[in-house]
Parts: structure tokens; C-alpha cells; sequence
């Protein structure tokens, strides 16, 4: 059996890179709404403080995924990263909440922007800082199987769209001063993000409900099982779930009752390096039983 592996610790460093793409987004993006007094601009900078409260809880739940397994937690602490996007995600709504609390405060009470153009510009420049880190976080997030880095680089992602709709709106609201569409486009921003925060949330829920591997890691796993069928060996009772970057397998291995344990065992150690062969940072467990005896197959309602 493989030990349980800590996570990645070169992972924290991509952490402090969206921590510095948040602290200078916000002050772009607070300077770009103190020249304009746009509503919608002062929504974008409000979200670029969730993007920074985030990222600090990214950092520290990554940190404490980094630790190894011990006696109490003997998986290792990998689901700790579901804690950083569930609270990422909550954070998102919370922004909307204020953001839709100003903008209805601006739709009651309209007033003229100011000095667009370098508020825009501001506002452009920040978004481009977004979109290299979100493009740096969501390439390490892929490759070391980080839903922390991945939710951070969707958050930011969603964060760079949500300005060029902000950007639009306050270039519409020069080109035809109606005032009342910068409101609106902050209205919009927040139904926005509302939608980005719940997806976040019910992902990290998934995950700490021990939620099935992908459907194609299952399918992986099924076909290099069913291939050691020309060698007498069944299986049955296949369970999978995941934690953060690691994924967990367990499966009944129905085998010859006359084999030795030693043969058994030989065969068992064989079929466990197939499985992590096919999916990667998989932990197998396997459970030995003789296929001729009918109680071997009174556990099969396990079976997914």
C-alpha cells in the first residue's frame, strides 16, 4: 500500500503571487473609482478585496495540506483545501451583497461620472494583472491537482470579465449619459458573482462529502481490473473518493481459494501499482477474498 503523500510545498508560492496581483488590483482599481465615482468601478475594487481575503485563506489552507499524515489524520490533510474555496466562495456572495447594496443606493441617487479615460486606463491595467495570474494559477492548479489554485484562478477569471463589463458600462454611460446603466451594470456584476461563489461553495461541499473520482478515473481504473479476468481474478465492492489533490480507491479482489496467501498477495501488489499507474496520486486498498465462497460476494451492495 502507498503511504499518503503531503501536498505539493512549492504550491505556497503561487499563493503570494495572487496575494500581490490583489493588493494591486485594489489599488488600482480604489484609485480608478475615486477619479470616476463610478458605482460600477467601485464594484470591481470591492471583489479585489475578496480576491485578497482568498488568497490569504489559500495560503494557509495550503500550508496545512502540506502536512503529512499522522495519527489523527492519517489520509493526510489534503481536504483542508475545500476549506479555502468554501470560504473564497462565501466571501464572493458577501462582496455581492455590498455591491448590490450600493448600486441600488446609485439608482435612487444618480450622478455624473468623472475623469473616465484614466479611470479606465487604471482600470484596464488591473485587469491585465488578473489575467496573468489567473492564467499562472489555473496552469498549476491543473498540474498539481490544486482545487485551492483552481477555484483562485476561476475567482480571478470571473473577476477580469466582470471589468470588461464594468469598463463597457461606464464607456456607455459617456457615450449616451444615461447615467442610471452604471447602477445597472454593478446590479448585473453582482448577480454575476453570486453565480461564481455558489458554484465554488457546492464544489467544496462535493469534496468534503467525499465525492466519487471523475467518471474517467473510474473508467481507468474498471478497465485495468477487468483485464486480470483472464487470470482468474474477479472484483467487486469498488469505492473511489477524493481529498484535495489525492484520490482514494478501495476494491474486493475475488481470487482462487486455493492460491497461498503469498500468491495472493503477489497478485494484490501487482493490480495496486496497475491502479495508480492509471490514475495518478491514487491511494489503493484492496481486500483479498476467495472467489469460490458465496459469502465473498454477500458485501457486493458496495458496489457503485
Amino acid at each position: 500500500m502507498n503511504p499518503a503523500e503531503p501536498a505539493c510545498p512549492g504550491l505556497r508560492r503561487y499563493a503570494w503571487i495572487s496575494i500581490a496581483a490583489a493588493i494591486a488590483t485594489i489599488v488600482l482599481k480604489g484609485a480608478a473609482w475615486w477619479m470616476t465615482g463610478s458605482v460600477g468601478l467601485l464594484s470591481d475594487a470591492l471583489e479585489s478585496f475578496v480576491n485578497l481575503a482568498g488568497a490569504l485563506m489559500a495560503l494557509a489552507m495550503l500550508a496545512l495540506a502540506e502536512q503529512p499524515a499522522d495519527e489523527n489524520h492519517p489520509h493526510g490533510h489534503g481536504k483542508a483545501e475545500y476549506f479555502s474555496s468554501a470560504f473564497e466562495g462565501f466571501l464572493i456572495v458577501v462582496a455581492a451583497a455590498s455591491i448590490g447594496y450600493a448600486a441600488v443606493h446609485r439608482l435612487m441617487h444618480p450622478q455624473p461620472l468623472e475623469v473616465v479615460g484614466a479611470g479606465l486606463v487604471i482600470s484596464v491595467v488591473a485587469s491585465a494583472i488578473n489575467f496573468a495570474a489567473a492564467r499562472v494559477l489555473m496552469r498549476a492548479g491543473r498540474e498539481h491537482r490544486s482545487i485551492t489554485l483552481e477555484a483562485d484562478a476561476h475567482h480571478l477569471m470571473t473577476d477580469v470579465w466582470t471589468s470588461a463589463g464594468v469598463i463597457a458600462g461606464v464607456g456607455l454611460v459617456v457615450a449616451t449619459g444615461w447615467n442610471w446603466l452604471d447602477p445597472v451594470i454593478a446590479l448585473a456584476v453582482a448577480v454575476n458573482i453570486v453565480w461564481t461563489g455558489w458554484q465554488l461553495m457546492r464544489r467544496s461541499a462535493s469534496g468534503l462529502m467525499d465525492v466519487a473520482m471523475p467518471a474517467e478515473q473510474v473508467a481507468a481504473i474498471e478497465a485495468r481490473l477487468a483485464a486480470y479476468a483472464s487470470h482468474g481474478i474477479a472484483y467487486h465492492a469498488l469505492r473511489t473518493r477524493q481529498a484535495g489533490q489525492r484520490s482514494f480507491a478501495s476494491v474486493h479482489l475475488l481470487v482462487p481459494g486455493k492460491w497461498t496467501v503469498q500468491v495472493a498477495h503477489d497478485w494484490a501488489e501487482r493490480i495496486e501499482q496497475d491502479l495508480r499507474e492509471a490514475v495518478a496520486h491514487c491511494h489503493v486498498t484492496t481486500h483479498i477474498e476467495p472467489i469460490e465462497d458465496p459469502l465473498s460476494m454477500a458485501d457486493q451492495h458496495l458496489e457503485r
